[in-house]
């Protein structure tokens, strides 16, 4: 009896296969898809590279308090602080981060350093392209990530913050 109960399961098996490579492949036009994200569809609380925000005066939003580094569990936030002055400001608070680096060898991606930064400086973008062969490229510096002067511009629906 086991010999018919494995022959049907092997059979039921085989039809599923068949009845799948009849039917048309369905996939998402990534690569050649129209309009910015060449095709690529995101979900609303996709979690992508993180991206550091500015306030609406073009400073930067991040105060150096280090609440991000310390509730990352993976310990991949490096932050350096320094004094603004009255010649340079910075940022809007009295320190700013001198050096901001998340390290994305260990990153896991979990939000939290979102969720613990007071002044929202540090949030998720839409970035997902971050493969390279070089281990040394997915270590993103301050640079990298920090929103451009040029492409700010205040949402209503947001409450006034500046989004890329």
């Amino acid at each position: 009896m086991s010999i018919v109960r494995n022959a049907a399961g092997i059979a039921k098996g085989l039809s599923i296969t068949f009845r799948e490579m009849l039917e048309p492949t369905v996939v998402e036009n990534y690569p050649d898809g129209p309009g910015p994200m060449r095709g690529a569809v995101f979900e609303p609380r996709f979690r992508g590279a993180h991206v550091l925000q500015r306030d609406e005066n073009g400073l930067e939003k991040c105060v150096a308090c280090f609440l991000c580094a310390a509730a990352c569990p993976s310990n991949c936030i490096y932050i350096e602080a320094a004094e603004n002055t009255a010649e340079q400001r910075i940022s809007s608070s009295e320190r700013y981060a001198k050096v901001y680096n998340i390290d994305y060898n260990r990153c896991i991606f979990c939000g939290y350093c979102v969720e613990a930064c007071p002044t929202d400086a540090i949030t998720h973008g839409h970035g997902f392209e971050l493969a390279t062969l070089n281990a040394t490229n997915l270590i993103m510096r301050k640079e990298d990530m920090l929103v451009p002067v040029s492409s700010l511009r205040t949402d209503p629906a947001s409450n006034d913050r500046c989004v890329p």
